[in-house]
């Protein structure tokens, strides 16, 4: 029984290392420009991002990638590289900044689950504050052509249907198995599309979506939820396993295509 144990670990640590691994190589060979920004809040509070540059000749969108509740790890950074490939700026605020140990980010965290901790004591005011920072910082940059688009995963992807109600001026959000706002006047003030991508297998936050698509509905918003048949909560990132499942793999592969479809009608 012990040494079954410790097989299962071991095969769960491997899995787990597989995953980080593969992200961090592919920010290693990625071709294009990665570079840490450091910006502040209007209350003057730190925000660390995360700045990926698409190779493509004319000026271009820049989406704000939001991460998971794990912080802004290896797999997140691929994430923002990744939209990059697709040719868009991918800015990537680690929302954790200042809140680890000494005044860190997500390095800083001994642990997921000191970081997960972390991500649940920030206040919705301080995450607005965080993504204006990135949003005013993108808009400006003299690569991008003035549309911004938010874009988030779990937790993160909570944040950015939440931001669609707090920024007037976006062009797009894309909202990956996140909750929606409990509070309609959030809905209400929504001026972008909303764009869920969700797994079929994953009812906590799918059986939210007859409620949101009936209120959106009536509030004459654009709100346009897809959900991946079998996939489970987090497929985007647990489909690129060495050892995912089929519905995973084919879930993350059709939002993919949808995603970048619809930032190419942007």
């Amino acid at each position: 029984m012990r040494y079954a144990l410790l097989a299962a670990i071991a095969v769960i640590s491997f899995a787990n290392h597989g995953l980080a691994e593969d992200a961090a190589e592919r920010l290693q060979k990625s071709p294009r420009h990665h570079e840490w920004v450091d910006l502040k809040t209007k209350d003057g509070d730190p925000v660390k991002c995360w700045v990926v540059y698409p190779e493509v000749s004319e000026k271009a969108t820049v989406v704000l990638v939001i991460h998971e509740n794990r912080g802004l790890n290896d797999w997140a950074r691929s994430v923002a590289d990744q939209v990059a490939e697709a040719g868009y700026i991918a800015i990537a605020p680690d929302m954790l900044t200042g809140m680890g140990p000494d005044g860190g980010a997500t390095d800083s965290f001994a642990s997921e689950d000191d970081a997960r901790n972390a991500i649940y004591a920030l206040k919705q005011d301080k995450v607005t504050a965080m993504l204006d920072a990135a949003y005013e910082y993108g808009k400006d940059l003299d690569s991008a052509n003035g549309k911004v688009a938010v874009s988030g995963f779990c937790w993160g992807g909570g944040q950015s249907f939440a931001y669609a109600g707090a920024n007037p001026n976006l062009a797009a959000s894309f909202v990956f198995y996140g909750t929606a706002p409990q509070d309609d006047a959030v809905l209400k003030a929504i001026q972008c599309p909303v764009y869920g991508f969700y797994g079929g297998n994953d009812f906590r936050i799918t059986g939210q979506v007859p409620r949101v698509s009936e209120k959106m509905k009536e509030l004459g918003k654009t709100y346009e939820p897809e959900t991946y048949v079998n996939a489970g909560h987090g497929f985007l990132r647990a489909g690129e396993m060495a050892d995912a499942d089929e519905a995973n793999k084919k879930g993350r592969e059709e939002a993919w295509a949808r995603w970048k479809k619809l930032l190419g009608g942007l």
